[in-house]
């Protein structure tokens, strides 16, 4: 594209800047001051509000000139490229060098249906999602298809869990699979995506912990530990921030879950004499979410090809002096399409659409 076609001075009227409008034919003109750098631009929306507000089109452009406007530099990546268009309701976006406009980008040339906001810093925290299971919760629909490829929207629940861990900087995952692992494999192999993606073949069932003894990770750090039906939101890094500061070898994700009785509860002394009849009581819960953050140094705690569940570890730990802490989150916060009733209504989220 040439687009000095597209370039307008100071001290060019709103006609002026309509007519280049339409021989350029994108729907935005470029205004440049004496040294040609990118001072503005008009978008035919500017022009309609301007037009509905009874401006004359005589008048200088800058009466309409939006000085505010999204742009890249030319060497920005693909990431900094979608995250702008993501961030800003614009269809086109001025490439910038040194201040000069050198390109224009479109925004229907990103496919950016399924795209999310991506922080340009990188946390280099692994992320291990334990994807190897029966499923036997979702049965029958397990018997075909492996759990981790349930379809939520328009993408996989495992999709969806590692977009929301994206979100923060988290790119490195590790996928524990042991039931129908071809059919995941093949899932991932069969369509372009962007996930630093390992996986980790159970030779038998191992439990949660079980599995993380098969990762190789040299160095002392936290791990993010994920079943594969659940979604946490709730910020990844608040998490994190709060393992560290408690000094944690362990941390679980608790949801808090709130539960009503239907009934009025008896409460007896021996002998069956009533002390206190309750009517439909309500209790509150902290109840494991399936989400945890681990310290490596404590897989040295699990025993090789032995199956481990998480609880085991956490006795463990603290039968070795370690500390094993509580991240509670809200009810709301947390999702489990483990079971039918909670993923129909996860279907209809926004999140997920």
């Amino acid at each position: 594209m040439d687009v000095k076609k597209l370039l307008l001075s100071l001290k060019s009227s709103i006609r002026d800047a309509i007519k280049l409008m339409d021989s350029g034919g994108i729907g935005i003109v470029f205004v440049i001051d004496l040294k040609e750098k990118l001072v503005g631009v008009i978008t035919d929306g500017d022009f309609r509000r301007a037009i509905l507000k009874g401006i004359q089109l005589d008048q200088n452009i800058e009466r309409i000139l939006n000085r505010n406007f999204a742009f890249v530099n030319l060497n920005d990546s693909e990431k900094i490229i979608i995250n702008t268009f993501l961030n800003n309701n614009v269809e086109r976006l001025p490439v910038l060098e040194k201040g000069s406009l050198v390109d224009v980008l479109f925004r229907e040339n990103y496919k950016l249906e399924d795209k999310i906001i991506l922080p340009e810093k990188r946390i280099d925290i692994p992320i291990v999602i334990m994807a190897g299971g029966k499923g036997t919760r979702m049965a029958p629909f397990t018997h075909i298809l492996p759990k981790p490829l349930i379809p939520i929207g328009k993408r996989s629940m495992l999709e969806v869990i590692m977009d929301e861990y994206l979100k923060f900087g988290f790119d490195k995952f590790y996928l524990t699979v042991n039931y129908k692992a071809n059919l995941i494999k093949a899932y991932f192999k069969d369509f372009d995506h962007s996930y630093n993606l390992s996986f980790i073949k159970e030779n038998k069932f191992l439990g949660t912990a079980g599995a993380l003894k098969l990762l190789k990770l040299g160095n002392n750090t936290p791990i993010f530990v994920s079943n594969c039906d659940i979604l946490i939101k709730e910020s990844y890094l608040r998490i994190l921030d709060f393992h560290k500061e408690g000094n944690y070898d362990l941390t679980i994700v608790a949801a808090m879950v709130h539960h009503q009785v239907p009934y009025g509860v008896c409460k007896i002394k021996d002998g069956g004499e009533l002390i206190e009849l309750s009517e439909k009581p309500e209790y509150d819960y902290l109840v494991n979410s399936g989400m945890y953050i681990v310290n490596s140094v404590s897989f040295e705690l699990i025993p090789n090809d032995e199956f481990f569940h998480i609880t085991h570890l956490m006795d463990s730990i603290k039968e070795n002096g370690g500390r094993v802490g509580v991240y509670p989150v809200s009810e709301k916060s947390w999702i489990d399409v483990g079971q039918w009733d909670e993923y129909n209504k996860a279907r209809t989220l926004n999140d997920f659409s």
